[in-house]
């Protein structure tokens, strides 16, 4: 995205998504390949590095974790960015909706009313495609947004 990288340093607007998502995925299985000078780095030490260089604005960060969820990995959402347009307080629910809570369970944990909890459970049921709690809560593990105790 800086253009260190790139061929006479283009940069972020100048870069097409499918030549951000080529640039990610080049760099994740550069680093999980031996090199002369250094061995192959794990999956996982991969992927933090990949998420590093996301950060530092060196790679795309939608394209790394496209990338790593391809290879894998568990898919991180950027702050401020939700899977199927959900709010922070929709994932609250969707959350509550994955321990298998209630309505009337999930409006005392969130201190609103039952109906408030009602509305925010179809708004989320519109928006990620599915109308049961089970599809919910699949959805919220695909997406990443709820992990299980094991």
């Amino acid at each position: 995205m800086d253009g260190s990288g790139y061929h006479r340093g283009s940069a972020g607007p100048q870069l097409t998504p499918s030549a951000r998502l080529l640039a990610a995925a080049d760099v994740y299985q550069a680093m999980t390949q031996e090199r002369p000078h250094r061995p192959a780095l794990s999956p996982d030490d991969a992927a933090a590095a990949l998420r590093s260089d996301a950060e530092a604005g060196r790679i795309d960060r939608g394209a790394a974790e496209c990338v790593l969820e391809a290879a894998g990995h568990v898919r991180r959402h950027p702050r401020g960015e939700l899977p199927a347009g959900l709010s922070r307080r929709e994932v609250e629910v969707l959350r509550l909706i994955c321990l298998g809570r209630s309505n009337r369970q999930m409006a005392a944990a969130l201190f609103v009313s039952d109906r408030t909890v009602g509305h925010h459970v179809a708004h989320i049921y519109d928006k990620i495609g599915r109308s049961t709690r089970a599809g919910a809560a699949l959805f919220a593990m695909e997406q990443g947004l709820f992990e299980p105790d094991v």
